[in-house]
């Protein structure tokens, strides 16, 4: 897997706010993204948000169809005001927010015995129904692989054990995380 240079994380972290903050305030969201090196690469991506420690938002891409830059400007915004689980971030939120990006590799076919918590994230998927959660929530919520899994069927609206069904693809792939958090102060 493609890995960032810090710099590359700085612009993808700044394009970020730029875009929740140009979402948040109703106004045209970044025009000019940069277009060299991997940010001009397709490539998976989820934008999480949170406010004081809490989770507000989280939106991102499986299948890359746009450059990197572009998908986050466009996950951001998203996550701000479109996450059906949360309301929209309010523009009070903001000085307390906390973005994190996680850069995806391609998800590549895993047996349930091979999946390590901490390391792979998984996408589970049967007929239309899909269902993913990032490596970083196996670890948050302290969930064995058994119930990684559980919880990843159960996102895709799927029975929590149709991971064991043969009909049932699974899937796992990589995350390099990486955050702003040095811009906020945490009490």
């Amino acid at each position: 897997m493609l890995s960032l240079s810090e710099v590359d994380r700085r612009v993808l972290l700044d394009l970020a706010r730029e875009s929740v903050i140009a979402a948040v305030s109703r106004q045209e969201l970044p025009a000019i993204i940069p277009q060299s090196g991997i940010l001009d690469v397709p490539r998976g991506v989820f934008v999480t948000l949170h406010v004081r420690g809490r989770l507000r938002g989280c939106i991102g891409v499986i299948d890359a169809q746009e450059p990197l830059g572009q998908a986050v400007v466009r996950c951001a915004a998203s996550a701000a005001l479109h996450d059906p689980r949360f309301p929209p971030l309010r523009p009070e939120e903001l000085p307390d927010l906390l973005i994190e990006i996680s850069l995806l590799s391609p998800p590549s076919p895993i047996r349930p015995e091979d999946i390590e918590i901490g390391s792979h994230g998984l996408l589970v998927s049967r007929g239309a129904q899909r269902g993913l959660l990032l490596s970083q929530v196996a670890v948050e919520h302290h969930l064995s692989r058994e119930q990684f899994l559980e919880e990843t069927c159960h996102k895709a609206g799927l029975p929590r054990a149709a991971w064991s069904d043969p009909d049932t693809k699974l899937q796992a792939f990589t995350c390099e995380v990486f955050s702003d958090q040095s811009r906020t102060e945490n009490p």
